[in-house]
């Protein structure tokens, strides 16, 4: 895994509140599971930043090696990995995700 795709998915996650890492983007997601995510984002209406990870393999092979974490979607917030699809929407649901957003100063609904 070359260094500069760690760095390039470094620097995203360090400049960006909230970054959803998918397939496709927030408009046009092409997977189940990251549509899924960016409907409980649009739901609870984060801003956040996209990154389609199907435009490199080098960034979707790299993006699982940052975290160590083998699936797609991936969210993150002020830096830190939250989790997968499942995880988010269990936080979901039990409102734990709004919780990480709360004590990340993130607003939402």
């Amino acid at each position: 895994m070359s260094e500069s795709v760690q760095e390039e998915i470094k620097n995203i996650v360090d400049q960006n509140d909230v970054v959803l890492f998918m397939k496709g983007t927030k408009n046009q997601p092409q997977c189940g599971f990251s549509n899924a995510v960016v409907n409980t984002l649009s739901f609870m209406n984060i801003d956040y930043k996209d990154v389609d990870i199907l435009e490199s393999d080098e960034l979707r092979q790299g993006i699982k090696d940052f975290t160590n974490w083998p699936t797609i979607p991936q969210l993150y917030v002020k830096g830190e990995f939250v989790g997968g699809c499942d995880i988010i929407l269990d936080m979901h649901k039990s409102g734990e995700l709004a919780s990480v957003f709360d004590s990340k100063g993130i607003s939402h609904d």
